[in-house]
């Protein structure tokens, strides 16, 4: 059965037209940058639908139309997607070089398809222009090296390799047959296959896009089911999680860790006075001033009500109750403006470490943590007491 190039340029129009369309279905309901790069890959599905289709239409176009007009719009849908994966993936979206690339290739296939005119050349400056958007997302999707890549962006990769490899058989086939074609709408071997494997790519990028989109939501999901929606530190199930983490590498390597209960002292009464709106401030408050006191690798959660825990990697009980002390000092120091009236915040503190040998898990070293807190609130609160017997009672003066 002969083939058509009209007909295989509808087929893909009407197949990146229908993506486009189910595409921008899925971005209903959604929100963040996520949701808005699905919508320009849905964008650009539709703008080379258009280029798609006035190649189809090419008999009732004039020849500087289809020319000029299909390969613009070809080049704004490369760019297009190339910008939305880097937004979907969270990297720079390189607006100007994507911008760059598309005016300086259609320049360039404008002057060899209108003013010089050269077939292999126009192909080959259009290519190189194509080419510079699939670097832009293959340099995006290999960050963070290939062996840390996920499953989509695994996928992505051969497939952007694939439209690369194309590029590089048109271009080869024009360059070294002898009886080339001279347009791209000439019926030919070349220009059949081309066009057919090019009208393929747009479903099998959107496959991968759309399991990177997945992925992406699925972490996402991750993250906020391990965030406290009020001050932005970890939650209970996180601290958990990297408590965890933390003391298996601890007993690995040999090293302490130290944990400290914070709990704000008198708290029900704050809440009583200003109302939870007044009481949310003081513990977004109280959550920046023990950040202010951390170093790297210090870890935040909170576990309750007004109730947080630090967890201090490489920190033996000593240095977690100098940790503790500055902490209180740092909150009983800062006066906080609530509704205009200053109020004097304090905090109790219990502090455990996990000692180089001692084989505890993340539950027995959090409960002496805990029963440290008791200890300093039944001491009379606005204290750093230690979980250690060693150091019971003790209290760190300024």
């Amino acid at each position: 059965m002969p083939m058509h190039i009209e007909t295989l340029s509808l087929i893909s129009a009407v197949q990146s037209l229908a993506l486009a369309i189910l595409l921008w279905a899925g971005t209903q309901g959604g929100s963040g940058s996520a949701r808005t790069s699905l919508k320009m890959r849905a964008g650009a599905l539709a703008v080379e639908s258009a280029a798609w289709g006035m190649l189809a239409a090419q008999a009732w176009l004039h020849p500087a139309q289809l020319l000029l007009g299909g390969n613009a719009l070809n080049l704004v849908a490369q760019g297009m997607s190339a910008v939305a994966l880097r937004m979907l993936l969270r990297e720079s979206l390189r607006w100007r070089t994507v911008l760059a690339i598309g005016v300086v290739g259609w320049l360039g296939v404008a002057w060899f398809g209108v003013i010089d005119t050269d077939y292999r050349l126009r192909v080959l400056w259009g290519s190189a222009a194509i080419m510079a958007d699939i670097g832009l997302r293959m340099q995006a999707l290999l960050r963070g090296g290939l062996r840390r890549s996920s499953r989509a962006r695994r996928a992505l990769l051969v497939m952007c390799s694939a439209s690369a490899l194309l590029l590089v058989w048109r271009n080869g086939q024009l360059w070294f047959d002898f009886n080339p074609p001279a347009d791209i709408i000439q019926p030919d071997t070349v220009n059949y296959i081309y066009v057919l494997l090019s009208g393929m790519q747009p479903m099998f990028l959107s496959i991968g896009f759309l399991l990177l989109y997945s992925e992406t939501l699925r972490s996402e999901l991750h993250q906020l089911a391990r965030v406290d929606s009020l001050t932005g530190v970890k939650n209970r199930l996180a601290l958990i999680e990297t408590a965890t983490q933390l003391l298996s590498h601890a007993h690995r390597v040999g090293r302490p860790l130290g944990v400290l209960m914070i709990d704000a002292d008198h708290f029900k009464s704050i809440n009583d006075r200003f109302g939870h709106g007044g009481g949310d401030k003081v513990l977004l408050a109280l959550v920046g001033s023990i950040r202010g006191t951390l170093r790297a690798g210090n870890a935040i959660g909170r576990i309750g009500g007004e109730e947080f825990v630090v967890l201090a990697p490489d920190t033996g009980l000593e240095q977690a109750m100098v940790l503790a002390e500055r902490i209180r000092r740092t909150i009983e120091s800062t006066p906080l403006l609530v509704e205009g009236h200053l109020l004097q915040l304090t905090v109790s503190i219990g502090a455990a470490a996990a000692e180089p040998g001692a084989q505890e898990d993340v539950m027995n070293l959090l409960q002496r943590a805990d029963a440290a807190l008791y200890a300093a609130k039944h001491a009379g609160r606005n204290r750093v007491m230690a979980a250690d017997p060693a150091l019971a009672g003790r209290r760190l003066l300024a």
